[in-house]
């Protein structure tokens, strides 16, 4: 069985490199010289960033085993990472739109390279500390640089179309590529070189102040709101009144946290399912194919948002639902192949049906992320970004916090059944998004807010 690994991930490799050597005129857009450095300045940025994300992924539950710490206590730690996303992330996005993203981007750097210094203690006290600042930091990641993103391209001038370029290399690159680099990195420190569980982080947060240094030395600041007076309150409500008010962008915070939702939720689920009579599996030569999966579904969406159609919202649908049919695979081999009871011992034909179906589901997570980028581009109003981003993201934190703490009273098949009824919903919530994408956009949060004070001419 072991050959089936090789070959799953020989042959993703060779239709990634295929679907790369291949683009043609119509799969490309050509740009200028000032965007293509512009981009490529936040790709490097994006890069380091994930980089220090990725690190430390593999290790933190092996960290907290090795000081002895048991499943409970583990759980306890990783709720608290959740928990503090969902409680501050909203407050930060918002101090993000009001004191200026580059800003909001180096704390989120700050942030987790304290987080990875806390991982040096064995204290329980401490390590909870880590993690409510990686929790922190997690909102900063994934809203923070999004929006100075799309503000400072928009500030240049820039055409729209090639925002799309952006988001699709950086998940290439951030979310497939360095992912890979990242756990073979993680592996030489930690068994080829035998310096322990804590190296990654220690590399990571290398990493993060590298990052950190070009962010200081070469980004401008950009805002949300521009008046002066508004306290959070206000921008909470303002978020709040942009999400009641606009059915788009109420319908892509539903289809965000229902996506997000059964992909953390996979996160949890995939080792047990490989493995359900304890089979030996390779973690990290799965992981390195579930993201090489990725990197494939990124590169189909850069040729797809690089012509005129289909658009975003009608190809986003078929995602969906290839995406929840993906994970039904679990529950229809449990059905159809004879479970094996011997315990040990390589991955079961079961299992090598599966791994096949959750490589199909990171192809559409490979889509997902920068085809929502670009239609939180169009559709979320700039003044508000980065705290409407967050509130998409409490919902989120809510769902995997409550399966965290239930993730044994279920069996696997009824987590994944969730998970696949999750996503056919959001299939469904994206037609609709469809049908009514070409309403006008609606008017500034800012005007719509009665206690809102107008801006000056």
């Amino acid at each position: 069985m072991e050959l089936f690994y090789f070959m799953v991930f020989g042959a993703l490799s060779a239709v990634v490199a295929a679907l790369e050597l291949s683009k043609n005129s119509k799969d490309r857009i050509n740009t200028s010289p000032a965007f293509n450095s512009f981009k490529n300045n936040y790709l490097v940025v994006y890069s380091l960033m994930m980089a220090g994300d990725w690190l430390q992924g593999p290790y933190v539950y092996y960290l907290y085993s090795t000081y002895g710490f048991g499943k409970g206590d583990i759980g306890q730690l990783f709720i608290a990472g959740f928990g503090s996303s969902m409680l501050f992330g909203t407050i930060v996005g918002s101090l993000a739109d009001k004191q200026g993203r580059k800003r909001a981007c180096i704390t989120y750097c700050i942030t987790y390279i304290l987080s990875c210094i806390t991982k040096h203690s064995p204290e329980y006290r401490i390590l909870m500390i880590g993690r409510v600042l990686g929790g922190i930091a997690t909102s900063l990641l994934f809203s923070a640089f999004e929006s100075w993103l799309v503000a400072e391209h928009n500030k240049r001038g820039f055409e729209q179309q090639w925002l799309s370029l952006t988001f699709s290399k950086a998940i290439f690159l951030g979310n497939g590529l360095i992912a890979i680099l990242s756990g073979l990195f993680g592996n030489v420190l930690v068994d080829s070189l035998s310096l322990g569980p804590v190296a990654p982080f220690d590399a990571a947060a290398c990493f993060l102040a590298i990052g950190m240094a070009i962010i200081f030395s070469s980004w401008t600041e950009n805002f949300g709101d521009p008046s002066e007076n508004k306290d959070l309150l206000t921008q909470f409500r303002g978020a709040a009144i942009a999400i009641a008010s606009d059915e788009k962008i109420a319908l892509l915070g539903a289809i965000q946290s229902l996506f997000e939702g059964s992909m953390y939720t996979f996160v949890f689920l995939w080792t047990p399912a490989l493995s359900p009579n304890d089979e030996e599996i390779p973690h990290g030569f799965i992981f390195a194919t579930f993201m090489l999966a990725s990197m494939l579904g990124s590169s189909l969406a850069s040729r797809l948002m690089a012509r005129s159609a289909p658009r975003v919202e009608s190809y986003m649908q078929i995602v969906f639902v290839i995406s929840s049919a993906s994970l039904l695979l679990p529950i229809i081999t449990n059905f159809l192949v004879a479970p094996s009871k011997v315990k040990g011992g390589s991955i079961s034909f079961a299992g090598c049906l599966q791994l096949l179906g959750f490589c199909t589901f990171e192809a559409c997570v490979g889509i997902f992320w920068p085809s929502i980028m670009k239609m939180r581009s169009q559709y979320i109003p700039e003044e508000a970004r980065s705290t409407i981003m967050n509130f998409f993201r409490i919902p989120l934190n809510i769902f995997v916090c409550i399966v965290l703490y239930n993730v044994d009273a279920f069996p696997i098949t009824i987590m994944f059944g969730m998970c696949s009824i999750f996503l056919f919903v959001a299939s469904i919530l994206q037609r609709r998004l469809m049908a009514i994408s070409d309403k006008p956009k609606m008017e500034s949060w800012t005007a719509m807010d009665p206690e809102a004070e107008p801006l000056n001419d």
